[in-house]
């Protein structure tokens, strides 16, 4: 594959502009898995086997990736759209290639796999690949996801309980069940979710007659949101994580 073409399947601007930052010499490749170096590469058509090639665009260091598979922690104040009302994009804490990344048909980039409110905080999924994003919302699949709830009132036994066998929503007179639920302390919930209804942790709290105060998703699948990501900070998946949350 030819070097301007994988810059531009990574999101590095288009095919023009790819082959310019290759000729300007702002692209280093590193020719073995295990280098430590990377050489300048002046040529835009020379060819390399994208699998696994390493390289480094304007002095950043950048992998590549047929699909781009990230977690990102989103912090507090922030929406999951790519044009926002009231608060920042989640988009702007991510670096543009991934922002980039060339799909068919109008979207472009990365998108999130469903949508954590703007007062929502926590583990987040982003990718390109379109399969993977229908996988993980639809309802047939049930990923679990866990979210740490803090709650207004001091939580009863009744409230878990109800909320295990279920709750019913105004717009759905089937109860929501919760996967797994514990009152990990007076005021904290730890709910696992196997549907994503709107709302669904606010409505179902508000079920039993309390009131959702701080909302934070720890984990989806086997996936937990690493303790040393920070607010706004991103990072690839592996090929492990993916497999924890039965990609």
């Amino acid at each position: 594959m030819q070097l301007q073409d994988i810059l531009y399947s990574q999101g590095f601007g288009t095919r023009r502009v790819c082959a310019g930052l290759v000729q300007q010499g702002l692209v280093q490749v590193y020719v073995s898995d295990h280098a430590m170096t990377a050489h300048v590469c002046s040529d835009s058509s020379a060819k390399f086997d994208a699998q696994g090639l390493r390289f480094r665009v304007q002095g950043v260091d950048w992998p590549y990736h047929e699909k781009a598979y990230v977690i990102l922690h989103k912090p507090v104040a922030t929406e999951c759209s790519q044009k926002p009302s009231t608060y920042p994009s989640i988009y702007t804490l991510l670096p543009s290639p991934l922002r980039l990344r060339p799909q068919k048909g109008a979207v472009q980039g990365v998108q999130a796999v469903g949508r954590l409110d703007q007062d929502t905080t926590g583990l987040l999924l982003l990718t390109d690949d379109g399969k993977f994003i229908h996988r993980m919302s639809s309802p047939r699949h049930h990923v679990p996801k866990v979210y740490e709830v803090t709650v207004k009132h001091p939580l009863s036994e009744s409230q878990v309980a109800r909320l295990r066998s279920g709750v019913v929503l105004d717009d759905d007179p089937k109860p929501v069940r919760a996967a797994a639920c514990e009152a990990v302390s007076e005021h904290h919930l730890r709910l696992t979710l196997t549907e994503g209804k709107y709302h669904q942790v606010k409505r179902m709290v508000a079920a039993v007659s309390n009131r959702v105060e701080g909302l934070h998703r720890s984990q989806i699948g086997g996936l937990r949101l690493p303790d040393d990501l920070a607010p706004g900070q991103w990072r690839w998946l592996s090929a492990a994580d993916l497999a924890s949350i039965g990609a």
